[in-house]
């Protein structure tokens, strides 16, 4: 299902079809890096990762991340959406991207149309991004669409040491 069309990419669900894009990206060497290693290693990994991950979030929360597809051919470049974190006070913005398709501004076009969807369709007041240290170029992105840092804190779920950006909505 289609979520929203920016003048260069569409966001829609993503599904199980979409098993092995989803088998690159989160093996990407900078998803490995910055976000950490999901065990999906195969196929039937990136199927139930989809499964319990983006289609589980659609039916809980009438969200959750999106594939990020060019409009132009459907060519897959990344994800990005809202996430509910139990651990979190409010749904954080989550995007990756192939790095093939780096530096062409889609992780920050995909990134302003889910900040508008938040306010506009989620009615959400407040949103959070957490990135980890070193990760600047996310940071960048994130400043670009009006976020400010918030602080740095020990994820709950992974113990890391993470930095939190925020987002006033409302």
């Amino acid at each position: 299902m289609v979520i929203h069309e920016t003048p260069r990419l569409r966001l829609r669900e993503l599904g199980t079809e979409d098993a092995a894009f989803v088998l690159e990206l989160v093996n990407e060497p900078a998803w490995l890096r910055f976000i950490g290693d999901r065990n999906v290693h195969s196929l039937e990994d990136a199927r139930g990762y989809i499964e319990r991950g983006p289609v589980a979030s659609y039916a809980k929360n009438g969200f959750g991340l999106w594939a990020a597809e060019l409009r132009s051919d459907a060519t897959l470049v990344g994800s990005c959406g809202l996430l509910r974190r139990e651990s979190l006070p409010y749904p954080d913005l989550g995007f990756a991207f192939l790095a093939r398709h780096w530096g062409r501004g889609y992780a920050r076009e995909a990134a302003a149309a889910v900040v508008e969807l938040a306010s506009e369709r989620y009615h959400l007041e407040r949103l959070l991004a957490i990135t980890s240290p070193g990760n600047d170029a996310s940071k960048r992105v994130l400043e670009a669409v009006g976020f400010y840092h918030e602080k740095s804190f020990r994820f709950i779920e992974t113990g890391e040491q993470l930095e939190m950006d925020a987002r006033e909505l409302a």
